[in-house]
Order: structure tokens, then sequence, then C-alpha cells
């Protein structure tokens, strides 16, 4: 028999999954599903007394390298972890009030993903990051568990599950087995690492100087792991290092394929690894089940050709990789005895 104060507490508390990423962070509200998926940034205005938050999310990602001196946009999560720990915890309140309406009685239980090679220093962080942004209890799950949840694999069975998250500060490879993790590797090769590496070819290569957002715009249109010629060209606009003029020029997916080739080869190195790492019995259901990309970097075209190409096993890509880990999170808050048996202390 519930009591009256256990439904208020019921009505106060929408309990809230988030999975706190390098470039997106996405919400999911318990019996409601994903309420929020926004980019992890924050405009900042700095002057001589206080820093004060002007725009979070999609507003703030559009001020990118376009801010006046006094106005910052942060990004305050840097490889998976808070680099920022202020700009983080205002960010988490944003998003939380947003999703609650405003609403200012809410403690909400909030589970959090993180990174598997996170350390208890970085844990303690997000853990209180979360609690001074008005959270009850903080539950943190890692994020190759959520996702596998969250793809829909058999997590609790005895058979081997190997997933791959690529998003955009690490890397996570994992093998997972009645509902532990057997082996992780996190590595902080991803998303932006190429965004960054094609930003600093265009930059070595054509003399052409662009910006963060350009660089990923570049990567989501015309990426190719494994480009065939015709290649696909698209015009991109910057400034000549040499004239200090803008202009625009046209660059192809060959081109792009050996910029972001350091990267690539670093996740397939990493997915080798665990292969090799692998107990013998798990190995031969990952033969048979394949492995699983999640995250953005899955989508990267082509990455899955060339992962079976070099370990010559089944590729599976998720059906929503950029909501996997949020909604494996999510799960995890809908089935509490699931979420007691794969949270991280």
């Amino acid at each position: 028999m519930f009591s009256p104060f256990d439904s208020l507490f019921g009505w106060l508390s929408n309990d809230l999954a988030i999975d706190l990423g390098t470039a997106n962070t996405l919400v999911y509200v318990k019996g409601k599903g994903i309420v929020l998926r926004e980019p992890s940034v924050v405009a900042v205005r700095k002057d001589h007394r206080s820093n004060k938050v002007l725009a979070v999310g999609k507003e703030a990602k559009m001020m990118l390298g376009r801010t006046p001196g006094n106005i910052v946009a942060i990004r305050p999560i840097k490889d998976g972890v808070i680099a920022d720990f202020e700009v983080t915890e205002a960010m988490l309140r944003y998003f939380i009030n947003k999703v609650h309406n405003r609403r200012t009685l809410v403690h909400p239980r909030i589970i959090i993903s993180v990174p598997s090679g996170i350390t208890q220093v970085e844990k303690r962080a997000v853990r209180e990051s979360a609690e001074s942004a008005g959270a009850r209890e903080v539950y943190l799950i890692e994020e190759p568990m959520a996702a596998a949840i969250g793809a829909g694999l058999p997590i609790t069975e005895p058979t081997a599950n190997m997933i791959v998250d690529i998003g955009g500060g690490t890397t996570e490879v994992a093998v997972i087995s009645l509902a532990g993790i057997v082996y992780a590797k996190s590595v902080r090769v991803a998303g932006d690492k190429m965004d960054d590496a094609i930003l600093q070819h265009i930059k070595r290569k054509h003399n052409l100087a662009i910006g963060e957002h350009s660089a990923e715009v570049i990567k989501t249109t015309i990426a190719d792991v494994m480009p065939e010629p015709p290649y696909e060209t698209m015009d991109i606009k910057g400034r000549d290092l040499v004239s200090g003029v803008p202009k625009t020029l046209t660059i192809d997916s060959g081109e792009i394929n050996q910029a972001i080739s350091e990267q690539v080869d670093a996740i397939i190195e990493t997915v080798k690894m665990a292969l090799e790492l692998t107990p013998p019995e798990l190995s031969a259901d990952i033969v048979d089940q394949g492995i699983v990309l999640t995250g953005g970097g899955a989508m990267l075209r082509n990455l899955d050709k060339r992962l079976k190409q070099e370990t010559g096993l089944p590729i599976i890509i998720a059906d929503d990789p950029l909501s996997s880990v949020v909604l494996g999170s999510g799960k995890a808050l809908e089935n509490i005895d699931v979420l007691k048996e794969v949270m991280v202390n």
C-alpha cells in the first residue's frame, strides 16, 4: 500500500538517465523516453566579477568560434570526463530544469553514464556536479554496459556480447557476459580527434584555417573509411593563411580518409586488442554474435566494412547508435534490479 507521501515524492521526482557526452548530452525521463538531446556546450560571459551563463546546448553551439572577446563558448567535457566543474554543473542544472519545466522542487534520482576507464576522482566529480545540480541520489553506469543494454544485447546471459561505442571524446570497447564487464578498454580517440585531424590536415595541405564546426560538418558529410573513385566532393569555406582573405576550396572524401586514418587505425587496433585478450570460451561466442557498434562514430561511412575486413567477424550497427547509451541507462532506471547489478561503485 502506498502512502500519499510516496505518491507525492513520485510526482516530484521524475527520475532521469543522463548520457553526459563530450559532444552531446541526452536526457531520458522515466516513463517518457528521451526528452532532450543537446550539444554539451555552454556559452559564458566573463567579466571581472563573475561568469554568467548566457546559453546552453544548441544555442551555445551556434556560438562556437563566433563569440566576441568577453563571451566564451565552453565544452566542459573533454575526452569523456569533466574538464570544467562549474560549467558542467550549470549545464546539468539547466538540462534538469528544462526537462522538469522549470519546477524548482524537483530532486530526481539520476543515473549517469561514465567511460569505463574513469578514475575515482573523475567519478566523484560527476557525482558531485549532479548532486549540486539538484539530484537526490546519483548512480553511475559504465558507458559500454549502458550501450549494450540500449542496443538490446542479452547482457545477463552467459554469452559474450562485444560492444564498440565510438563517441565524441572516447571509444569504449567492452566484452560483457553475465551482467558484468569481462574486458573493457577506453581510449581517448573518437569523433573530436577526427574533427581535429581534418582541421589540421586542411591547414597543413591547403593553408586554409577552418573552425571546429566546419570540420565536424566535413566529417559527417563526406568522410568515408574506404572511399572509392569517383570521390565525393564538397566545398568548404575558411580563411587563407597566406593572404588572410576568406576563400572557398573543394575537397574530396579520399583526402578526408587520409586525414582521419590515424584515428580509425587506433580504433581498429583497440578492437583487435580486445579480441586478443578475451577468454577463449567467449571468443567463440563473438564469432557467432559479432561485434555491435554504437555511438556517433558508428555512423562513419564504411567503418563497419573496414572492421569486418580487419577482424573477419560480423559487424552490426545498433538501431539508433546515437541514443544507445541513454536508452540503456534509461532501461536500467525502469528496472532497478538491473541497475543494482550493473552499477559502478
